[in-house]
């Protein structure tokens, strides 16, 4: 892909390929002039008289505290140290790049007073492969994600730790020799330009929706693959239905599902069938997979908006209200939406769950018990259900709002806040359980097919049966299976179903 001109948007292309290998990236010439004109702003004020909260005032609940002129680089660097408290485990090499990127973009916009060189000295960061060390808690979505930002902006004043490309820690110092940077000296709103912000927020939103949209064709995939393993109807994905109730996702489900389906014999073995109507798992999931699509592609409409935005405080504007202080840094505009995916996750593993579950009973599938050749002697995928709705009871929990909560925070200055990275956060876990229970009814999808292989599977379920058994064999006797769903795991997480099932029938609709 060509270089990313920073200050000059960035689209939903860019974002996700950026998610995939980090771009090149190059400074806009209009986005040069830009900074240099708010950064201009910055140093008159500087030498002027008028407080101006974080380049001569002190900071949140102590913003009424003047700072003399002799202690505004203290005053930014101060800020970087004192604020760098996050605590947890590391961020991923992905979210850390993400942030970073992000960052840069949005002080390359213009409009928050730093100089040009700071952003230059980031993207030299950026092109080592080097990273900061970005404790994942800490952060509360308030003045944007300030704890996490300070230790992604500490290699800028030499201090915290770096994380080298091979994943080895070591201090900034050591790092920064090792890449041929030293250290800068911040001047006035540098250090609050740096850690204002929801760029961390942002990118652990912007990797959780990659992975939701590969989530979402996946449960297509999968399901039509159960839709086989069951033998039941096609009618429910009739085009004609969904012009009578035309939420975007449930068309994208069923045209999908149309897909994968496509040259059945499955569709003829119905024509003198006694089986009126099959479960709502297998009927309504154009309904449900389209629900959860649709939310998706709310979040993926509010991360791309978002990494065009400013989020700074305060704004740097010029003319004659130079400088603006607002709230562009809350993180409620992104906390509702990464809750709602998590939703939208929910009710993809619990549909998923009950598609399995009416799999292995006999009574609802007319298959063997627990879909093994021996019910009895042998327990088949008896407790592979139990794994699958452990994960979706797991998710149950996860679907709790992070965003209905809040806590005042900064003696009250910050009086509500959006726990929106906290809604990243559980996100993230809820695909991750999500990813396990795909896996499980990909497992008992396949071995349904075992029953009824005499018909024709459509071409895309077909496909996707074969890159199951290409990775293990149908199931007879009881064996040891744990690594079999860990590897099925792996395949759904890595797109490998999707890619399986797009060469057979083209491009799936996220």
């Amino acid at each position: 892909m060509p270089a990313i001109s920073l200050g000059e948007g960035l689209s939903a292309d860019d974002l996700l390929a950026a998610v995939a290998k980090p771009p090149a990236i190059k400074l806009g010439k209009d986005a040069r002039a830009r900074m240099k004109r708010s950064r201009a702003v910055i140093t008159k004020l500087v030498a002027g008289d008028e407080a101006v909260y974080g380049v001569n005032t002190g900071f949140g609940a102590l913003a009424r505290t003047r700072i003399a002129s002799s202690g505004v680089h203290r005053l930014q660097r101060n800020l970087l140290l004192s604020h760098a408290v996050g605590t947890g485990p590391d961020l991923s090499e992905i979210e850390k790049r993400l942030a970073l990127l992000l960052k840069m973009e949005a002080l390359a916009n213009g409009f928050s007073g730093v100089r040009i060189g700071v952003v230059q000295w980031l993207m030299k960061m950026y092109r080592s492969g080097w990273l900061p060390r970005v404790p994942s808690q800490g952060s509360v979505g308030a003045s944007g994600d300030l704890a996490p930002l300070a230790h992604l902006a500490l290699p800028i004043i030499g201090a915290g730790e770096m994380v080298s490309p091979e994943g080895r820690i070591i201090s900034t110092r050591r790092a920064l020799a090792r890449i041929g940077l030293k250290p800068m000296q911040l001047e006035a709103k540098d250090g609050l330009a740096l850690v204002n912000g929801m760029e961390i927020t942002n990118a652990m939103g912007l990797h959780a929706w990659a992975r939701l949209l590969n989530a979402s064709r996946t449960a297509d995939a999968v399901g039509a693959l159960a839709v086989e393993g069951l033998m039941a109807s096609h009618s429910p994905f009739d085009s004609r239905v969904f012009r009578l109730r035309p939420h975007p996702g449930a068309k994208k489900a069923a045209a999908n599902l149309r897909k994968m389906l496509e040259d059945s014999d499955v569709a003829q073995s119905h024509i003198d069938c006694d089986r009126v109507q099959d479960p709502y798992s297998f009927r309504c999931m154009p309904q449900v997979h389209g629900a959860a699509k649709d939310a998706v592609a709310h979040l993926g409409g509010v991360l791309v908006r978002e990494a065009g935005s400013v989020t700074d405080n305060p704004l740097v504007f010029g003319g004659s209200r130079p400088v603006v202080s607002a709230g562009n840094f809350h993180g409620q505009p992104l906390a509702i939406p990464l809750d709602q995916a998590a939703v939208a996750v929910c009710a993809w593993g619990n549909i998923s769950e009950r598609r399995i579950a009416t799999l292995v009973n006999p009574s609802m599938s007319g298959l063997p018990a627990f879909l093994t050749p021996k019910p009895g002697l042998n327990s088949g995928l008896m407790m592979a259900q139990v794994t699958a709705a452990a994960l979706a009871s797991e998710n149950k929990g996860l679907a709790h709002p992070a965003s209905a909560d809040t806590i005042p925070t900064d003696n009250d200055q910050e009086d509500h806040v959006s726990m929106a990275p906290i809604a990243a956060r559980k996100l993230h876990r809820a695909i991750d359980n999500l990813e396990g229970i795909q896996a499980v009814e990909l497992h008992a999808a396949a071995q349904a097919r075992e029953f009824n292989s005499d018909l024709r599977a459509g071409k895309g379920a077909e496909a996707v049966y074969r890159l199951v058994r290409r990775n293990l064999p149908p199931l007879g006797n009881d064996r040891y299976m744990a690594p079999e769903f860990e590897r099925l795991r792996e395949l759904v997480a890595s797109g490998a179903v999707v890619v399986a099932a797009e060469k057979a029938v083209g491009e799936l609709d996220a």
